[in-house]
């Protein structure tokens, strides 16, 4: 199976230098659209619900302290993707990737994975709950991705 990494790796190579910022939502779009799809992750791992949207932090180890990431700059491009993968990864960047970073917060904060996750918490408080991947798939096979 994929890692956090090989779809971060591919958006980059297709979508070129972006924000951090921009990377976790794009990422966690790519996870949303496949488990809306087929029912399954495309990778392993969770997003937490963080004020300005959902954040992988196995991601968010790979580019801690950076405002900036760079095609190249993580271990991963992506090479070990199925064709389906890279197809999903493609599809999210060619209908998302031209939105700037805060326009994808907002996708995300109108979105009830996101907003469910941090019902308890006000808009501003740090939060490390996850969104729940039953909860991504259920939102996103109603209302797809791509």
């Amino acid at each position: 199976m994929a890692n956090v990494e090989d779809i971060a790796g591919r958006i980059l190579e297709r979508c070129g230098r972006m924000t951090t910022m921009k990377l976790q939502k794009l990422t966690f779009y790519c996870q949303a659209a496949y488990l809306g799809e087929t029912g399954r992750p495309l990778f392993e791992g969770d997003f937490q619900a963080w004020v300005n949207g959902p954040v992988s932090p196995d991601l968010f180890a790979q580019h801690r302290r950076k405002f900036f990431i760079n095609p190249g700059e993580l271990h991963s491009r992506g090479e070990g993707l199925s064709d389906r993968q890279r197809g999903v990864v493609d599809a999210v960047c060619a209908k998302l990737g031209e939105l700037n970073p805060n326009e994808l917060v907002e996708k995300t904060h109108r979105e009830a994975p996101w907003r469910e996750a941090r019902k308890y918490c006000d808009t501003e408080t740090r939060s490390t709950v996850v969104i729940p991947r039953d909860a991504i798939e259920e939102y996103y096979r109603a209302n797809p991705v791509l």
